[in-house]
């Protein structure tokens, strides 16, 4: 914030048109409330808004960060990690769209789209980690190649795709099991690589623990790896990469 943006709300302060509290929001940055304090410079500093973790928050909570968000003119707002009844009530008193596979919440415009990143899904049943990452990509300015089942236990699935790989900046690899479609990835392409294991698996993956350490410790270099069904921090540590080309 500027020198004459504080003078701004210093002057609408004691003009009565600012409340004491409403004045000291603006000029730090930050809007209390009961249960959170909101950041409202998120985006000036970070590029993107603050986004809302839905999960164990009670519902009542997700409404007032969003409504306090909303009231004061933010927009493009995501909230992850959203249960199908959270999102109800959230598309019902402010609309924007629920995707209940990625369990994400968006309210607001989508910004157009300056770059495209690739996005692999190992197996069916990791559709929903990669529905997150498909809607937070969107989210932060990013259209997506979005390709289905290509998994290792039919590895020709993934060859045929060998154009697609080459012309990438990025790729997103979203796998459970033991997480090897990273490795083969990266065997393929020369852009970034960002590997997403899910907890999809039997017993022995320990819900993603297997995956995320086979990831970790792959061959293939070039590849950073985020948490376990974490397809939101995949999305936007491929936006900031594509920022960079």
């Amino acid at each position: 914030m500027n020198e004459s943006q504080v003078k701004k709300i210093i002057s609408d302060c004691l003009a009565g048109q600012l409340s004491l509290d409403e004045a000291s929001s603006q000029v730090l940055g930050v809007l209390k409330l009961k249960d959170a304090q909101v950041d409202l410079d998120r985006k000036d500093r970070c590029g993107f808004q603050e986004v809302i973790y839905g999960k164990s928050k009670t519902i009542p909570q997700v409404v007032e960060i969003l409504g306090a968000m909303a009231q004061r003119g933010l927009d493009n707002i995501l909230v992850t990690k959203a249960s199908a009844q959270m999102g109800q009530v959230l598309v019902e008193k402010f609309a924007g769209s629920y995707d209940s596979a990625g369990q994400i919440y968006h309210y607001g415009s989508y910004p157009p789209a300056q770059a495209q990143a690739t996005l692999l899904c190992a197996g069916t049943s990791d559709l929903p980690i990669a529905q997150e990452c498909l809607v937070t990509l969107k989210a932060m300015g990013v259209s997506c190649n979005f390709i289905k089942d290509v998994g290792v236990a039919g590895i020709h699935r993934l060859l045929n795709y060998q154009d697609d790989l080459a012309r990438s900046k990025v790729v997103i690899v979203i796998a459970g099991m033991e997480g090897a479609l990273l490795s083969v990835v990266g065997g393929l392409v020369k852009c970034p690589l960002i590997g997403v294991p899910t907890s999809v698996g039997y017993g022995a993956s320990f819900q993603g623990l297997a995956a995320l350490l086979s990831m970790l410790n792959s061959c293939a270099t070039g590849s950073a790896v985020v948490n376990i069904d974490n397809g939101f921090g995949a999305a936007v540590l491929a936006s900031r990469i594509l920022q960079i080309h």
